[in-house]
């Protein structure tokens, strides 16, 4: 029989501060940062009945070791939910979190779920990008991709050959900004609150406290980042300095219907408006934003000019500035990424979707003039994800929007 799609909202997101690999999570499990966002969900909002979770979906890009077997369910058990709350893991590398909310959406949309926990987790530390696989030759003998498309480095450098004004000074120069905006969001006290601390252990320095993203460089300039190799390619333009790490991490979101949300008194932070996951050459994986924005705007009817609040995932500065020079946005437009982003926080793979959406609630919040954001991601082997949501504050409506 016919089915109403129910109204999906972001109830709340947490994260662990991003850490560099080996650096101070080099000592914790995986699996232990993940366990800690849920905990601190499920203590944010004690309305919530743990019983009523209906799903837990963790995405990890390297799923084995202690990032393995069926990461949602058994973080789930570890983090003091029922053993009735079921659980998965999911891998869509970069966009692994993203895809968790996305996925888990649709449940609650069709009516599946009231309620999930979705997120990511991703310890490079421990587990380097592509530890394990085993590529089927025929991907390169066959040429059903550029051999560069297994080096994200060296398809950054390719995105760079396809947009020839985004020369090495001016990601530079976004790279500067983002480190910038990152410090000036920490000491205004714009990034913590959706921090969960978390206790680090090391056999030389004992016990400590990570409270802060480990990779942020305050005090970075275009002098800095003018002295750094270009390891990818000779007299290339791509760098440590105006790329993200290499880090270890963990997010993790709240999602229900709208009506549950309100039934058990638990913020409405956005609404879902749409999303879409798009494939692209994998050799230039970067431009993965790009259709995945525009697929997404056509689905819900929009255009980019009723987007006003942007967070863009920086894998690396060329992949944010193609996005914008497409679209005609100024590369230190004040709409996107005003906490800074990941080239200053790290991005630890398959969690770094849930801290975009995080961040846009925060931006939602503090703005409630703006009524559509977006939150978007390149994604390894040539894919692109784009999730627009609606500020539930937006003190609009139809009648002035349309006068």
């Amino acid at each position: 029989m016919p089915r109403q799609l129910r109204e999906v909202v972001f109830v709340d997101g947490v994260r662990t501060p991003f850490g560099k690999a080996k650096g101070q999570y080099a000592e914790t499990r995986a699996d232990d940062l993940v366990i800690k966002c849920i905990r601190e969900l499920m203590r944010r909002n004690p309305s919530l009945p743990p019983e009523r979770v209906d799903e837990v979906a963790i995405a990890a890009t390297t799923q084995i070791g202690d990032q393995g077997l069926t990461i949602g369910r058994t973080a789930a058990l570890l983090a003091g939910l029922p053993q009735s709350v079921p659980g998965f893991a999911i891998d869509r590398m970069c966009a692994g979190a993203m895809t968790a909310v996305t996925t888990t959406a649709a449940g609650i949309a069709f009516g599946a779920y009231d309620v999930v926990i979705a997120g990511g987790v991703e310890h490079m530390g421990r587990h380097p990008m592509g530890e394990g696989v085993d590529p089927n030759p025929r991907i390169i003998s066959e040429k059903i991709v550029d051999p560069e498309a297994l080096s994200m480095g060296n398809t950054a450098e390719n995105l760079h050959d396809r947009y020839p004004t985004i020369t090495k000074q001016r990601a530079d120069a976004y790279a500067v900004r983002s480190q910038a905006k990152t410090v000036a969001a920490y000491e205004a006290g714009k990034i913590q609150p959706n921090l969960v601390p978390v206790a680090t252990r090391s056999a030389e320095a004992g016990w400590g406290l990570a409270t802060t993203d480990e990779p942020v460089r305050a005090g970075t300039s275009m002098e800095s980042l003018a002295a750094l190799k270009t390891p990818f390619r000779s007299h290339g333009r791509v760098t440590a300095g105006n790329a993200a790490g290499i880090n270890d991490g963990a997010t993790a979101a709240l999602l229900a219907d709208e009506e549950t949300a309100r039934e058990l008194g638990l913020p409405i932070r956005m609404r879902l408006v749409s999303y879409a996951f798009t494939g692209v050459e994998p050799e230039v994986m970067g431009a993965g934003p790009i259709p995945a924005t525009e697929k997404a705007l056509a689905k819900a009817g929009l255009t980019i000019d009723d987007i006003e609040a942007f967070e863009i995932n920086e894998a690396f500065a060329v992949q944010v500035l193609s996005l914008l020079e497409h679209y005609g946005i100024a590369d230190d437009d004040p709409r996107v990424n005003p906490y800074g982003g990941a080239i200053a926080m790290g991005h630890p793979l398959a969690s770094s979707g849930v801290r975009l959406m995080t961040q846009l609630a925060t931006a939602f919040e503090e703005r409630p003039e703006v009524r559509y954001g977006l939150t978007t991601m390149c994604v390894g082997i040539g894919m692109g994800g784009t999730v627009i949501w609606e500020n539930p504050n937006w003190t609009g409506n139809d009648t002035e929007e349309t006068s």
